[in-house]
């Protein structure tokens, strides 16, 4: 019987090392396994945080752009608007189809923009006196003003002022210098 206990003995002692070396490589080998696992995990939120980092900036620098441009469209726009004058035949204060389209355009301007104002400056060649030329240079500017008023842009937004002959946009005493400064030219004024 003692033989039977022995065996037992060596049984249940072998059946201990084995349970403690097969624990043992389960610790071993899950230790190595968590750490990477960890070590993957935190590689990979640190390169979604990067990918995510970019896109904020990129999407920022995007809108940079875009309200840049915006900014410089609405410039061009404004400029385009203040320097396209429009044009009178000699002693006139008749509108002519030219003239017509480009009011149009402006209208069109100024129904996007309701905050700005505008004055129209009328200009004479330097022919005629300077009474006669201011009259005929605020009849060219209350034109302008009245072909706009009749497109629905409101009266109170447009200001009319002559310079007459005072500001001529061209010097000279020809044809072609006279008919540059027969003009009503736009300034908004915001």
């Amino acid at each position: 019987m003692r033989q039977h206990w022995t065996i037992l003995a060596f049984a249940f002692l072998a059946l201990v090392i084995f349970s403690f070396s097969a624990c043992t490589k389960s610790k071993i080998s899950s230790t190595p396994s968590s750490t990477t696992s960890e070590e993957e995990e935190a590689r990979k939120r640190a390169e979604e945080e990067a990918r995510q980092k970019a896109l904020r900036e990129e999407t920022l620098r995007e809108e940079s752009l875009s309200e840049q441009q915006a900014q410089e469209r609405v410039e061009s726009e404004r400029s385009m608007f203040e320097n396209d004058d429009i044009y009178f035949e000699f002693d006139s204060i008749r509108l002519s189809p030219e003239a017509q389209e480009i009011l149009t355009q402006k209208a069109a301007w100024l129904r996007q923009n309701p905050g700005a104002r505008v004055t129209i400056e009328g200009h004479c060649d330097d022919r005629g006196t300077n009474e006669y030329n201011l009259a005929l240079g605020e009849g060219r500017a209350q034109s302008a003003r009245d072909f706009l008023v009749d497109l629905g842009i409101k009266e109170s937004r447009l200001t009319v002022i002559s310079y007459g002959e005072e500001r001529p946009i061209a010097k000279g005493q020809d044809e072609d210098a006279w008919a540059r400064n027969r003009r009503a030219h736009f300034v908004i004024e915001e």
